[in-house]
């Protein structure tokens, strides 16, 4: 049944793609197509390895674009723990007036069942959020960078209850671990000697399965949080980035499996489903709860309402939770199947509403815009870029050039945006004027005030889908000026000039151009040099010795 298997998965995939919703979706239904076929998840063992895999290389992969000091930040660390408080305050006795309704599934649940399942219903997906926020390319947002931080709160809370549930007291070895960060020079080493090819990506399963997973297993702590804690750890390092994207197709090829292993659960039964649809009117309430929570920190409205659309929905945590109590007999075994189907439908919703979360933005707009306190937060007050005549997006090495060139013939009417702010700090050390936003977020062009002079802008952006996204957003704030951009690949020059850039320079051409340039200037100078010794030579030997 295998390649039986691997059919299913990708047929459902490419239908739910096809209607404009994420292929996990697909993968979810693939699972109980499997299941009606007569495949169980304990006849696949595999299947459940790389399940688990993919799990936890999603929060290796999640460590390795953490910047730690996000986790202390009042919106995340309070953020979240006020949720989680609330949410069980409020869900418990949602589920208790259900019960008292006569479903049977919550009648006889005690109010210590009852709080159990309010936690489990509390956290939000990690792994259909940051799939959410790649595909939107709003991973550096900053409602993504709030999203990501209380998802990682709520694992932990989540990591903690489970290894508190093990029973287990976790070795006295478990304090060794605390020297890892002794350790990281020497992992700094190692990562720099990899290289980029097949090495680097065997460092990276290396470090998230060995040194995160196996290491924080054997000394009796959750193998997901040393995965995690083992990509915080690299976070710092130059190629992080690199990393990460090197285990991008594993990770997501795993995350397939987990998503069948949700499906293959087992069928459930009419009542269960229509518990689990009640359960998913819980979704509202977590949102709305997230939106005021978040905007009491001094969060745009905007950005409250994109995060909170992003954690919309029930998580795998709450599945595993629920796993364990029903293992530990905390929980009736029939809520293992009523929250996995609850999971299913809560991302059928959550895929449309974050699809459309602007548009109910634009609606509401005026009544959310009350929520706001002010001042507003730091990182979503509206950025003040003055009245350039030259806007340079993109303040790497081409960028600095770009800059350093006008500014030789327009000084003072040229501001650089970069998204990193100890680069942005080093151009202004250096006199640059440079200010910090992402370019290639959404928020950033929500927040920036307009520049009626503008007459160039310049796409220096690594990212060639960054620069696409510029272009389109420049087009919706009306900008008549000159576009210019600078690309690495010939097909990325003309997807830019169909979109409207006036002047594309592709990287590598510029680069040999003037290399050739250069030599031929040497070659030139050189043959001047050897004439004019050839002259001078035969000037003296025609010239008369005194």
């Amino acid at each position: 049944m295998e390649p039986a298997i691997l059919i299913i998965t990708l047929i459902c995939g490419m239908l739910v793609s096809r209607i404009g919703l994420p292929p996990l979706i697909g993968y979810l239904v693939a699972g109980f197509v499997l299941f009606v076929f007569g495949i169980e998840k304990d006849s696949l063992p595999l299947l459940q390895e790389l399940a688990n895999l993919g799990v936890t290389l999603l929060l290796f992969a999640i460590g390795l674009k953490l910047d730690i000091r996000s986790l202390f930040k009042a919106e995340v660390w309070a953020g979240s723990s006020i949720h989680l408080i609330i949410s069980i305050l409020v869900f418990v006795p949602i589920l208790k007036l259900l019960g008292l309704l006569g479903l049977t599934q919550l009648t006889s649940l005690t109010l210590e069942q009852l709080t159990l399942l309010a936690f489990a219903l509390s956290f939000s997906s990690t792994v259909f959020a940051v799939k959410v926020l790649e595909d939107k390319g709003d991973m550096q947002s900053l409602y993504g960078r709030v999203a990501i931080g209380i998802l990682i709160m709520q694992d932990i809370f989540a990591v903690l209850f489970l290894t508190i549930s093990k029973g287990d007291i976790p070795s006295v070895w478990a304090f060794t671990l605390l020297l890892l960060p002794l350790a990281k020079p020497l992992i700094y080493k190692a990562f720099d000697r990899v290289g980029h090819g097949e090495l680097l990506v065997l460092f990276g399963l290396v470090m998230a399965l060995v040194v995160g997973a196996w290491l924080f297993e054997a000394v009796g702590l959750k193998p997901d949080l040393g995965a995690l804690i083992i990509g915080i750890l690299l976070a710092g390092h130059k190629k992080s980035s690199e990393l990460a994207k090197s285990l991008f197709y594993f990770k997501e090829l795993f995350l397939v499996a987990f998503f069948l292993t949700i499906g293959l659960n087992g069928l459930p039964t009419i009542s269960d489903i229509a518990i689990a649809a009640l359960l998913v009117l819980l979704i509202p309430l977590k949102i709305l709860l997230f939106v005021y929570i978040l905007t009491r920190f001094k969060l745009r409205s905007r950005t409250s309402m994109l995060a909170s659309f992003n954690l919309g929905n029930f998580s795998e945590f709450g599945l595993i939770v629920a796993a364990v109590a029903t293992s530990k007999g905390w929980l009736p075994p029939q809520w293992l199947v009523i929250i996995a189907v609850a999971l299913s439908f809560s991302f059928l919703l959550a895929a449309p509403l974050n699809a459309s979360v602007g548009r109910i933005y634009q609606r509401f707009q005026q009544r959310l815009v009350k929520l706001e306190k002010r001042p507003l937060h730091p990182e979503d007050r509206p950025i003040a870029i003055g009245n350039p005549r030259f806007l340079i997006l993109g303040m790497g090495r081409i960028g600095s050039g770009a800059y350093d060139e006008l500014h030789t013939r327009f000084s003072g009417e040229i501001l650089g945006i970069e998204h990193k702010q100890e680069i942005v700090d080093l151009h202004r050390a250096k006199g640059r004027n440079v200010v910090q936003g992402d370019a290639a977020d959404t928020d950033f062009w929500e927040k920036l005030d307009r520049a009626p002079n503008l007459e160039l802008v310049l796409l220096a952006m690594p990212q060639h889908t960054g620069n696409l996204f510029a272009v389109e957003q420049l087009k919706k704030l009306n900008y008549q000026g000159k576009l210019s951009a600078i690309v690495q690949y010939g097909d990325d020059a003309a997807s830019l000039r169909a979109s409207g850039v006036h002047s594309v320079y592709n990287l590598y051409e510029a680069a040999g151009a003037g290399f050739v340039d250069h030599v031929a200037e040497e070659l030139l100078s050189g043959s001047e040099s050897e004439d004019a010794d050839n002259k001078a030579t035969l000037n003296a030997s025609v010239t008369p010795q005194v």
